[in-house]
């Protein structure tokens, strides 16, 4: 079952992998059927747009065959990015010494500026001029977040504090040079906040994480008056079947259903169940939107054999590697959803359980409640980066220094600025620093770790002498020592994780692009949660795994240098036992 969507502009937001693009496009084939003219409009920079429309697409409206009155576009955000800092850039270049220009470039290459243009880019749209005003509804696959609305709404983002205030540690320098846009975002941010003429609707899959995710984007949201919100529970498996990886899943979407936070199950919901083979092409949305009854017997795989795949060895191997040195850094990297904490834990565990001296180290909450009630582990300590106190501690900090001369309205938009994601990665990169410093000694595990472009920005001479200076005014030694310390491929051993569908991977690939960009090689690539993998005979999961054939093969033979496959657990790994049993696969 869809959502019962009815208002000109529909909204999907997510976690990546959830299904916004394919929810998005199930919903706009939708309503042209009912007659009405609808844009699809993808803003995600991993879109399979094209493929699951059938249709080759770019930024203006394109037909879709076999679909009267739905046309669809790709926005692209990178390239709408690149636009961007050009128009910031360009004027300054044969003025300004090359590393100040480097510096600048740097400073308009994070997920924020990529967010902002975006933005920029689809606000037209909002406004119902242009290419949009020949349809009925305009359904935008990704939405932004309440961080990029808050910084548009703000009054003092359009004051004389932007151009005079920018750092290269910020979302300041992003929203630089949107002046001459002004009226266009107040536009489109009306229109978001208008119940009658906005739906955003909050896709998660039926897990906890996901539904975390979707809670938080529904806070945020709300608390800036978009309140027209609706939940789209996607991917529930609900199938009876003897076979045991069937069981467990089906336990694990319906007990992260009924611990859905409150404020999140009062939300209209809709929910579609689990399919096999995904909802790529247009016979598969159509499917979806009209269902045939199936004969009893057609659970029963009618699938041609394929050809035997050899698939990747476990976590053994790399783990054996990385014990050779007898000390170092380990840390996993991805997406939110994937398993990097997982498997951050088992090789923690593994190397401890080997006589090893280890240090895992964690941002989240959650995973660091879960291993420290659990059991003690001889030779592992477990310790949590708080990225909230982390957050504080430098809010205090700058505001201090930077804001002690600042009138109410630039003081509120400082404000804002240090509430960003890329705030919140420079504020823990110093707590990230002192425990790399410790790997020296033994081994240091690191479940989330900066990501490439905050550590480029940190590397920038300019950007940093300006942190620095608004904050302690010293440069620890162990951030001296940090950035050789990452791109040393005998002390540090990056292991980038995903799962073998197209979303992740596309995200993981952008990853590994950013840690090479900042001069990291990544040491592996880990897929979780395989159901190739798991030896699961129920139908409908066989089937999924046999769609994750080609996403395995192209990491192991485009993307990493090696590769780790882990099966899909029917129990949890939880405890040292479970992650050691993982991690000597």
């Amino acid at each position: 079952m869809l959502p019962d969507l009815h208002t000109r502009h529909l909204f999907f937001t997510g976690k990546g992998g959830v299904g916004k693009t394919s929810l998005a496009s199930a919903c706009a084939v939708q309503l042209a059927e009912a007659g009405r003219r609808v844009l699809l409009v993808s803003t995600d920079p991993a879109s399979n747009l094209d493929e699951v429309l059938e249709t080759r697409l770019s930024d203006v409206p394109t037909p879709v065959a076999g679909v009267p009155g739905l046309s669809a576009l790709n926005i692209d955000p990178e390239a709408a990015a690149a636009a961007y800092r050009e128009r910031m850039v360009g004027p300054y270049r044969g003025l300004l010494p090359e590393a100040a220009i480097r510096s600048m470039e740097e400073q308009f290459s994070g997920g924020c500026t990529v967010e902002i243009a975006a933005f920029d880019a689809f606000a037209a749209l909002l406004a119902g001029s242009g290419v949009a005003g020949d349809f009925d509804h305009v359904v935008f696959d990704t939405a932004p977040t309440g961080h990029t609305l808050r910084l548009l709404t703000l009054p003092s983002a359009w004051s004389e504090f932007l151009s005079t205030n920018t750092t290269g540690t910020s979302c300041l320098g992003p929203l630089a040079g949107l002046e001459h846009n002004r009226a266009i975002y107040a536009g489109a941010v009306a229109a978001l906040t208008d119940a009658a003429v906005t739906t955003v609707v909050l896709v998660a899959r039926p897990e906890v994480a996901a539904l975390r995710e979707a809670e938080r984007s529904r806070h945020e949201l709300a608390e800036l008056g978009v309140a027209n919100q609706v939940l789209a529970i996607n991917g529930l498996f609900d199938a009876p079947s003897e076979d045991p990886v069937a069981q467990a899943m089906a336990r694990r979407h319906r007990d992260a259903l009924a611990a859905m936070p409150a404020a999140l199950a009062t939300l209209p919901r809709s929910c579609t169940g689990f399919i096999a083979r995904g909802l790529v092409g247009l016979e598969a949305l159509r499917a979806l939107l009209h269902p045939v009854p199936r004969p009893s017997d057609s659970t029963a795989s009618t699938a041609p054999e394929m050809p035997a795949l050899a698939l990747p060895p476990g976590l053994a191997p790399l783990v054996d590697d990385i014990e050779r040195a007898g000390h170092g850094l380990v840390m996993t990297m991805g997406k939110g959803g994937v398993g990097k904490t997982t498997v951050a834990a088992a090789v923690a565990v593994e190397l401890a359980a080997r006589g090893h001296r280890v240090l895992l180290s964690t941002t989240d909450p959650a995973a660091h409640l879960a291993w420290s009630l659990d059991e003690a582990v001889p030779g592992l300590t477990v310790q949590r980066i708080d990225p909230a106190a982390e957050v504080a501690r430098h809010r205090d900090e700058v505001l201090a220094r930077a804001g002690a001369g600042l009138d109410p309205s630039a003081r509120a938009m400082l404000e804002e600025d240090l509430r960003s994601p890329c705030t919140e990665e420079i504020a823990v990169f110093r707590a990230f620093a002192a425990t790399v410093a410790q790997a020296v000694d033994g081994f240091v595990v690191l479940d989330t770790a900066p990501t490439g472009h905050t550590v480029l920005l940190m590397d920038s001479a300019e950007a940093y002498h300006r942190e620095v200076g608004r904050t302690r005014g010293d440069l620890p030694e162990a951030v001296v020592k940090l950035l050789p310390r990452l791109r040393d491929p005998a002390f540090t051993r990056v292991m980038i994780v995903t799962l073998a569908e197209a979303t992740p991977v596309h995200e993981a690939e952008r990853l590994q692009d950013d840690l090479r960009r900042a001069g990291i090689e990544p040491f592996a690539w880990v897929i979780e949660q395989s159901l190739l993998a798991s030896g699961t005979t129920d139908p409908m999961l066989a089937e999924r795994g046999r769609c994750e054939r080609p996403w395995v093969q192209q990491v192991m033979t485009r993307d990493a240098r090696r590769c780790a496959l882990l099966a899909w657990q029917a129990r949890a790994p939880v405890g040292a036992r479970a992650l050691r049993e993982l991690a000597s696969r």
